[in-house]
């Protein structure tokens, strides 16, 4: 469809799409740690813990792109 392939398509929703909701997520993050005036080390470890499952789907992109996946 409009000559853009199955496989192009899913790369980009996986790429954009998840990327754009990581982004949504870091700011639910930074608007929960403002309503509950974590303060700065709060803060921190909300970003730490919450974030932290993130780092995997961006060192995989970052794996990929390396090693020509």
């Amino acid at each position: 469809m409009f000559g853009v392939s199955e496989e192009q398509l899913t790369e980009f929703g996986m790429t954009f799409g998840v990327g754009a909701f990581i982004l949504y997520m870091l700011f639910i993050i930074g608007e929960l740690a403002w309503r509950s005036k974590a303060g700065k080390l709060g803060t921190f470890v909300l970003f730490f813990v919450l974030s932290f499952g993130m780092l995997g789907f961006i060192a995989k992109v970052i794996i990929q792109k390396l090693w020509g996946i």
